[in-house]
């Protein structure tokens, strides 16, 4: 038998996920960012540098389309392209100056978009709701 309560919170839960959503695409609209090329390049920025194929198992998409968001990137000035000095054959994708830049930028604007979001509970509530996602998660 189905506990409705945990539906509900299941519910609640995948809510909160797309309102989270939409709002860090929102935060991303003056970098013409996608979230998928937000978070390829906080791990280009975070590695110094990776392979397509790294890039691709961090983000949990295909070769294919990890090509297509460092595509993407590249053409915004965000990462460069080189041959991988350990094997030729491979890409490695570096940050730009202005790829750091805007790093920088993105996480400042979703920490505050964060803050702003979760200002709404109490400290107590917000130690709460962490302690409670990460056993979730954990």
């Amino acid at each position: 038998m189905t506990d409705r309560g945990t539906a509900t919170l299941g519910d609640l839960l995948m809510r909160v996920a797309r309102t989270l959503r939409r709002r860090f695409i929102a935060a991303l609209a003056p970098w013409d960012l996608s979230p998928h090329q937000a978070r390829a390049l906080r791990v280009v920025c975070a590695r110094d540098g990776v392979r397509l194929s790294e890039l691709a198992e961090a983000l949990r998409i295909a070769p294919r389309s990890a090509t297509e968001v460092a595509d993407g990137l590249q053409e915004r000035g965000l990462v460069e392209r080189a041959a991988d000095p350990d094997d030729r054959r491979a890409v490695r994708l570096t940050p730009t100056e202005t790829g750091r830049r805007v790093q920088r930028e993105v996480d400042d604007a979703r920490a505050a978009d964060s803050q702003e979001l979760f200002a709404r509970l109490s400290a107590a509530d917000r130690a709460e709701l962490e302690r409670i996602l990460r056993q979730l998660t954990d």
